[in-house]
């Protein structure tokens, strides 16, 4: 008897230790996994775009997206997609095909997917950006800034 309530005891306390685990960090997905989760559950997006050499996407990462409530709000009702704006990889989408279309210039190139989603008439595409999407895939919001995390709750 005491064995049966030790281990419903270690299972117990495992169970909340995954459940603590899954929410010390946001759950990125890519954008594949995004048209599954789509078909499937319909929910809003977040979608941060970043590059290697950006110092306040890395700031973002460090200082933001480690905040307890902004993890719990992000993982909770939104579906996560961080995605580098400079990939060279072919991404498959809603139907669609997206690539780097200038992946041949040696110069900073920009994806198609970021270029879609977070362009703004007369203003050119900057870093960090994060894009926040409805239910339905439309754009809600767009941010070409640095977000604090008390703005990035608001946001949210």
């Amino acid at each position: 008897m005491r064995s049966t309530s030790t281990i419903f005891f270690l299972c117990f306390a495992l169970s909340f230790e995954v459940a603590a685990q899954n929410d010390e960090a946001v759950r990125w997905i890519s954008f594949e996994q995004l048209d599954d989760s789509l078909a499937v559950k319909p929910k809003k997006v977040i979608i941060s775009f970043y590059a290697d050499w950006c110092a306040y996407c890395k700031k973002m990462d460090r200082v933001v997206y480690t905040k307890p409530e902004v993890i719990k709000k992000i993982n909770e009702e939104y579906y996560a997609v961080k995605m580098n704006a400079e990939s060279r990889d072919t991404i498959a989408f809603d139907g669609g095909i997206f690539t780097n279309k200038t992946r041949t210039s040696s110069r900073n190139p920009i994806h198609e997917i970021p270029l879609l989603l977070a362009s703004r008439e007369g203003q050119p595409f900057s870093l960090p950006a994060t894009i926040f999407l409805d239910e339905s895939f439309k754009v809600r919001k767009r941010y070409f800034e640095y977000l604090s995390p008390k703005k990035m709750l608001l946001a949210l």
